[in-house]
């Protein structure tokens, strides 16, 4: 019998999957998807065999992962609810859909929501998971750890702020690519090739952020360090409040947010 099972197959559940893979034997792995093509191309590359239905993988691992897109949720569900014991735990990656609701959707198993990101792909991944702790003993709260800091970092919070996490690290990754790829345009109008613009830009933007992680500095403090006197840097943080950047981020914010409270 395997251990962790996923439903879906999309960027999501197979950035998860490469990364269990590196704390579960592949046996203890299983999964399925809507598309044979696609099992049959990750079981050549990763090693691991996929089950013939959803119900199979219910049937055959103790941690399932609704890897699915939110309105296909609870069609899968209602599909797969009769296999599902009290041994079961299931993990939504659902933005929207509370612990309640997964409870009255899956009233036989115990449920986790998770928000991991893309940059799991490359292990790099940030995942917010809330759970009701009375319902899960020591060692299956250490799996779950493992599971999420198999592909990057994981943090636990209150759910209430789930919807926020999806804002703060779910859908911001767009964000940062479409800067870098703004930055990157603008480069190139200045002479600069393409492909040396995206390494330029990419690095910059990667060690920004390990910059700040690393000395623990308050993110404006780094950015005055940049910002030498009547400077070239200034001048251009100038332009960026007179175009509305910082308003820009937060309208994106409230609308994702918002968008977050509509998903039912």
């Amino acid at each position: 019998m395997a251990v962790l099972g996923f439903i879906g197959m999309g960027n999501m559940g197979y950035a998860m999957l490469k990364g269990v893979k590196n704390i579960l034997e592949k046996k203890d792995i299983i999964f399925h998807s809507n598309t044979k093509e696609k099992m049959e191309h990750i079981r050549a590359v990763e090693q691991i065999e996929y089950a013939n239905s959803n119900s199979q993988v219910v049937s055959d691992a103790k941690y399932i992962v609704l890897a699915v897109k939110p309105q296909m949720f609870e069609k899968i569900i209602s599909e797969i609810n009769d296999n599902f014991t009290s041994e079961h735990i299931v993990i939504s990656l659902a933005p929207g859909f509370t612990i309640e609701q997964l409870r009255s959707m899956i009233p036989s198993a115990r449920v986790v929501r998770a928000m991991p990101n893309t940059p799991a792909m490359v292990g790099a991944g940030m995942t917010g998971i809330c759970y009701d702790k009375k319902e899960f003993n020591a060692k299956e709260e250490e799996m779950l750890q493992k599971i999420f800091t198999s592909f990057g970092k994981m943090q636990i919070v209150d759910e209430k702020l789930m919807n926020s996490v999806v804002c703060a690290s779910g859908s911001s990754p767009a964000y940062v690519f479409l800067f870098i790829e703004a930055l990157a345009d603008s480069v190139v109008k200045c002479g600069m090739t393409r492909a040396e613009a995206y390494e330029f830009v990419a690095q910059t933007v990667l060690g920004s952020a390990k910059l700040m992680m690393e000395t623990g500095f308050h993110p404006g403090v780094l950015k005055d360090m940049v910002c030498s006197p009547g400077g070239t840097t200034i001048a251009g943080v100038e332009q960026l409040e007179k175009n509305g950047f910082r308003k820009a981020v937060f309208s994106a914010t409230e609308a994702c947010f918002e968008k977050c409270n509509q998903i039912k």
